[in-house]
C-alpha cells in the first residue's frame, strides 16, 4: 500500500465515497466503478488501496465502532452515575447520526442488521458494545442503584434496541429529525431505560425476582 499524506488523502476520499454510494444504493447494488466515479478517481486506483468493496465496508464499520467502544469505556471510567454513563453512550451514537447520517445508515442497514453476512463477521465487536453496557448495568445493580431482577444482558439489548429503532426511524424518515428531536431522544432513551431499572420501594419481606 502506498504511503504519504497524498496517498492517505486519496484513500480517505475513496472510503468516504464508498460510504455515500453504500448509503444511496445499498452495499449489494454498489459497484467498485460507482465508488471510483463518486470519488473522482480512476477505477484501477480503487484497487490500489482496497482489495474489494467488502474491505471498504469492513473498515467503515470497524473505524466508527472502535470509536463507540472507546467512548463507552471512557464514560464508564470518568463518569459517576449509571445514568450519566448510559447518557454518554446514547449521546455518542445519536451525535454520530446527526453529524454523519450516511455513515450510520451504512452501519445499521448493512452491518448490524445483516446477521447472515457482515453482521456475523463483526459479531465480536458488536458483542463487545453490548457487554460494556451490560457491565454498567451490572455495576449499578451491585451498588444498589439498579434493581436486580432484570439481567444486565437483557437491559443492554433494550438499550441498543431502542437506539437502533430511533436511528431506523430517522434513516427512513418516518420520525422527525430536527436538532430538537435529537436532543429529546438522548433524554428519552436514558429515561426509559433508567426509569425501568432504578430502584423503587419494595415491601419488606418481598424477595427479588430472578433475572429475566
Amino acid at each position: 500500500m502506498a504511503n504519504g499524506n497524498g496517498s492517505a488523502d486519496k484513500r480517505r476520499r475513496i472510503l468516504d465515497a464508498a460510504i455515500r454510494v453504500f448509503a444511496r444504493q445499498g452495499f449489494h447494488s454498489a459497484r467498485v466503478s460507482d465508488i471510483a466515479a463518486e470519488a473522482g478517481v480512476a477505477y484501477g486506483l480503487v484497487y490500489h488501496y482496497f482489495d474489494s468493496k467488502e474491505q471498504m465496508l469492513n473498515e467503515v464499520f470497524s473505524e466508527r465502532w472502535s470509536l463507540l467502544l472507546e467512548a463507552i469505556r471512557q464514560a464508564d471510567v470518568e463518569l459517576d452515575s449509571p445514568r450519566e454513563k448510559l447518557g454518554a453512550a446514547a449521546g455518542f451514537i445519536i451525535e454520530s447520526y446527526r453529524h454523519n447520517p450516511e455513515l450510520m445508515k451504512v452501519i445499521i442497514v448493512e452491518v448490524t442488521r445483516a446477521a447472515n453476512s457482515f453482521g456475523r463477521t463483526h459479531l465480536s465487536e458488536i458483542r463487545d458494545a453490548y457487554d460494556q453496557i451490560a457491565k454498567i448495568v451490572g455495576d449499578a445493580q451491585e451498588a444498589g442503584e439498579f434493581r436486580g431482577d432484570v439481567s444486565p444482558d437483557f437491559a443492554a439489548m433494550l438499550f441498543y434496541g431502542a437506539i437502533e429503532q430511533l436511528l431506523t426511524g430517522w434513516i427512513f424518515e418516518v420520525v422527525p429529525a430536527s436538532d430538537e428531536d435529537y436532543e429529546r431522544a438522548k433524554v428519552l432513551v436514558v429515561e426509559t431505560i433508567c426509569g425501568g431499572l432504578e430502584m423503587r420501594g419494595r415491601p419488606a419481606g418481598v424477595a427479588e425476582e430472578r433475572p429475566v
